[in-house]
């Protein structure tokens, strides 16, 4: 039996959730990436909130170029606000996505932008 795209990512993503947990010292980047945009959340599994998000969606982030330099705008652009929020350390959850193209440029955005992970 074969799974479909989406079903196939949420396995590999429950996996990953399993190893992984962010708390509100070092919180946890949440990427979600569909077919035109990027998001990315800063979350603290133990209170269940999210400190900070970003997308590639917002007036911020400029539509030029592709979507792999949106994306990495949105990375800083959430760098930036959890510098705000004195988040300077975090947990990196890929969310099933392969560290590849627009996953990796909105990490190196943050990495960029100051975060450390």
């Amino acid at each position: 039996m074969q799974f479909s795209k989406a079903r196939r990512r949420k396995k590999i993503h429950s996996r990953v959730r399993q190893k992984i947990r962010g708390t509100a010292d070092k919180p946890r980047l949440n990427i979600y990436r569909s077919n035109k945009y990027i998001y990315g959340q800063l979350i603290d599994d133990i209170s269940g909130q999210t400190l900070a998000s970003a997308s590639s969606l917002e007036a911020d982030v400029t539509t030029d170029g592709n979507k792999s330099d949106q994306s990495k705008e949105a990375g800083k652009l959430l760098a930036e606000r959890a510098k705000a929020a004195n988040i300077e350390a975090i947990v990196f959850d890929r969310g099933g996505y392969l560290y590849h193209g627009r996953v990796k440029s909105f990490a190196e955005g943050a990495r960029e932008g100051g975060l450390n992970f």
